[in-house]
């Protein structure tokens, strides 16, 4: 096993599931969680009281923090794998300099509200993250399924393939296969865009659109992805690499997924505040429907799907209208 020190920020299913994997390769996991009763009750009873319980970890291998500082401060490599609503307020007033030599692996799929930011992005802006220290480490994936070790696939992107490269060895195992992209702002964008998505196939399967609708709004929504990352990001991809479809599928289609439980709260007239409330973890799409919505006031693609659902979220529009009138944008 390596001996590298690696951190994992964050306390939640994707969390847990990344730990689990991490403790496949290296002997201890520094694990910071915000909570301190979930690290008294990790301590004691050996599982996440919140998230993936049924994952039984060797807490001896675990170095559980409260202090985010000093988590960082003790590890070479960190992965950040929090909600990127909170991931302003939880990092705002971090040193920079505990980030020199390091490598920051993002697994947030989201858009930080407020900077309207990629992960990525807000590294750079706000901590001076060169390129070669930050790596990303995206789907198709769900928590469930890897506490379940069943077989997912991982897309590992960074610009310098060194550092793709020991980001894989990290996670590779008997139920992880990874791949390799350089697509550092597409591989970002699209999970962020993929989650709006998933909203939009909640709604409409809330309000009773059958698997022949979904269908063709998959096929719309993708089309959708293409246009937005040759914009911000023109390079040369293939918006069918399972980073990208198969991300936008399994989040559209599974049972798991809580953007697309989200969405159908709100396709059968729950209220947008009583859905958040109701809802257990994070819907990243509802606040990264807004910054898209944002992003693209100053771009004018057309973007017909996340209108949708930007409408109906935050401009209180029906449900059922506004998808009436998505239907005669598809094709």
């Amino acid at each position: 096993m390596q001996k590298t020190k690696v951190a994992v920020i964050g306390s939640g299913s994707w969390a847990t599931a990344l730990v689990k994997i991490l403790l496949n390769n290296i002997e201890k996991v520094n694990w910071w969680i915000r909570e301190p009763e979930i690290i008294n009750h990790l301590s004691k009873f050996k599982h996440n009281p919140q998230y993936l319980s049924s994952v039984k970890f060797d807490v001896k291998r675990l170095e559980l923090f409260n202090n985010i500082s000093s988590t960082i401060k003790s590890s070479q490599i960190i992965v950040f794998c929090l909600p990127a609503a909170f991931f302003h307020e939880t990092v705002k007033n971090i040193n920079p300099d505990l980030f020199k030599n390091k490598i920051i692996i993002s697994a947030i799929k989201g858009i930080i509200p407020d900077h309207n930011l990629i992960v990525g992005d807000y590294f750079k802006k706000y901590f001076g993250l060169k390129n070669d220290q930050f790596a990303i480490v995206t789907g198709p994936s769900h928590a469930e399924e890897v506490a379940f070790e069943k077989l997912t696939y991982l897309t590992v992107v960074s610009y310098e393939k060194s550092v793709a490269t020991e980001v894989a060895t990290l996670f590779n195992c008997r139920y992880i296969k990874t791949s390799f992209s350089d697509d550092l702002l597409g591989t970002e964008y699209a999970p962020v865009l993929k989650n709006i998505i998933a909203i939009a196939s909640g709604i409409c399967n809330g309000l009773g659109y059958g698997d022949n609708f979904q269908a063709v709004l998959i096929s719309n929504a993708i089309k959708e992805i293409k246009t937005f990352l040759d914009e911000v990001s023109p390079m040369n991809r293939n918006v069918n690499d399972s980073a990208y479809l198969g991300d936008l599928l399994v989040t559209c289609y599974s049972q798991f997924s809580r953007n697309r439980m989200f969405g159908n709260m709100i396709g059968k007239g729950y209220s947008v505040k009583f859905a958040k409330y109701e809802m257990k973890m994070i819907a990243e799409g509802y606040y990264a429907v807004k910054g898209v919505h944002e992003i693209n006031s100053k771009r004018n693609l057309k973007m017909s799907i996340t209108e949708a659902v930007y409408n109906i979220l935050y401009k209180e529009k029906s449900a059922s209208a506004e998808i009436k009138k998505l239907t005669e944008k598809l094709r």
